[in-house]
């Protein structure tokens, strides 16, 4: 990224604060009022510190404050309250070693589409966003109801000290920070009860931030009840890191809803999935999709968290649902941002040497339900030999169990791969994928989505078989021992109060 020197004065964000001198030399302090006190600029590493974030401006719509200067070399380095209230967040705005950003309950911060607006937390700095089930924080797009779209800022960003298997790493989508490290209690802060909507600006192509992105997050931070919904890319990645997770909604994402990649090796449970099937990736959409790294190397630690009561509604259960061509028209949500569209692939994909494991889920509506992928590394040795596993999940509605290989919708066998890395079939017999399915323990195949007695889609009823399906073992002590499969027990609602399923039209 640009790693330019700040210069001039920043009176443009200050139209309803009192003027402050400012030096055109790039290596001296300036001082200034933000938020009604004095702050001072410095230089750090070529871009510009604040021991501040808020500016006055004087706008009705963001409450009167923005954070940060609007461009994308913002470090904020102190300590700092945002009470409840409205805010407009403005660029790239970085929370510092040592820096700790507290957000109360109720705030609304509305990223800026102009600046690509993200936060990004750093190693050593911290974000406590504690919102409550009846006042949740909301990170939203800037835009009025009715005109908001996938993509209408950047996202959030949260880079710690723990373990992956690239050692340290540069964070996708764009920003400076790099992530990594050997603490693998690592506290970056907390988020719970957030919600983050229209994030996943694409910076380049290619180079969208995620709704929630975790770069080597360690398990001192707490993540819980969290909605990321109409991400422009996935609704939440993992590089690396061991940070656990329970309650987490992925609504009508663009990519992928649950991505794990680099030696993340955290545990997850409680997962609702929802997606609107006019918006999928050219790279094919899928629930899970997890790789140990980019070329399958058999490096450590591997990615090998495990998921437990995750209910997928995939795009099949959508009365637009299409998949008939390489691009979908993505309805009023397509933002024409230059993301490109294509088709949706599986709930789960696990490939290049990963060693994900789900159990006590439930998948309904996708083309494809299970994809173990050897083109490049041995998943389907490490599911062979029970280093992953995928046990108690029912599949509902699919097209096929499973596929051996990346956008093959048959339920096949691949033999190998040619020089050119092109899968190797045997249409005589039946995938590897479908084949390991249906002989790990508690799994089951339906034809219908409507055998589960579900209602509203996800939540069971009184008669469903999935209340007493559930089984923990092989799952440690910090995983809830339930009596059913996915996300919801009869009656258990734990969505209530907190979560957002128009917010489109919502009047923040």
């Amino acid at each position: 990224m640009n790693s330019k020197k700040m210069t001039g004065c920043f009176c443009i964000l200050m139209l309803a604060a009192a003027m402050a001198g400012c030096s055109s030399n790039d290596d001296a302090d300036n001082g200034g009022t933000a938020g009604g006190e004095t702050y001072v600029w410095t230089v750090d590493g070529g871009l510009k510190a604040c021991d501040h974030l808020l500016f006055d401006n004087g706008k009705e719509n963001a409450g009167g404050k923005e954070i940060g200067n609007g461009d994308q070399e913002f470090v904020f380095k102190g300590k700092q309250t945002l009470k409840k209230g409205i805010y407009l967040l403005k660029g790239w705005v970085y929370i510092g070693e040592g820096a700790q950003l507290t957000i109360e309950p109720g705030t609304v911060i509305k990223g800026d589409k102009e600046t690509k607006a993200a936060l990004i937390v750093e190693r050593g700095g911290k974000l406590i966003a504690q919102g409550t089930a009846s006042q949740p924080i909301v990170f939203t797009s800037e835009l009025a109801k009715g005109n908001r779209k996938p993509g209408d800022w950047g996202g959030i960003i949260i880079c710690g000290k723990a373990n992956n298997n690239q050692q340290e790493m540069q964070i996708e989508g764009g920003p400076r920070t790099k992530h990594g490290g050997n603490d693998d209690a690592d506290n970056s802060g907390v988020l719970s009860y957030v919600r983050i909507e229209f994030a996943g600006y694409p910076f380049q192509k290619d180079k969208e931030i995620n709704g929630l992105t975790l770069g080597s997050v360690g398990s001192g931070t707490q993540i819980d009840h969290i909605q990321v919904s109409y991400s422009n890319d996935d609704s939440y990645e993992w590089f690396g890191g061991n940070v656990n997770a329970k309650y987490l909604v992925a609504y009508h994402g663009w990519d992928d809803d649950f991505d794990t990649d680099n030696g993340y090796s955290g545990k997850v449970q409680f997962g609702l999935v929802v997606r609107d099937g006019r918006l999928a990736d050219t790279s094919m959409s899928n629930g899970f999709e997890s790789d140990n790294c980019a070329d399958g190397s058999s490096v450590i630690p591997y990615t090998s968290p495990a998921f437990s009561n995750i209910t997928f509604v995939g795009p099949k259960t959508d009365a637009a649902f299409s998949n008939t061509s390489d691009y979908i028209n993505g309805g009023t949500m397509n933002p024409n941002n230059g993301s490109a569209l294509g088709k949706f692939q599986s709930a789960m994909q696990v490939r290049r040497n990963s060693r994900l494991s789900c159990y006590n889920s439930i998948a309904i509506g996708y083309p494809i339900g299970l994809i173990l992928d050897n083109q490049k590394g041995d998943t389907q040795g490490a599911a062979a030999e029970g280093k992953l596993n995928v046990r108690n999940t029912w599949f509902a509605g699919m097209d096929v169990i499973g596929s051996d290989a990346n956008k093959c919708f048959e339920d096949v066998l691949v033999t190998g791969y040619d020089a050119s890395l092109q899968p190797v079939y045997d249409k005589s017999k039946p995938s590897f994928s479908s084949t390991f399915f249906q002989a790990q323990s508690g799994n089951k195949v339906y034809t219908g989505g409507g055998d589960l007695l579900l209602t509203n889609g996800y939540f069971p009823g009184a008669a469903s078989p999935v209340l007493n399906a559930a089984s923990f073992v092989g799952l440690d002590g910090w995983f809830k021992q339930v009596s059913y499969i996915g996300a919801f027990a009869a009656g258990d609602d734990w969505l209530s109060g907190w979560t957002n399923f128009d917010p489109e039209n919502t009047e923040y």
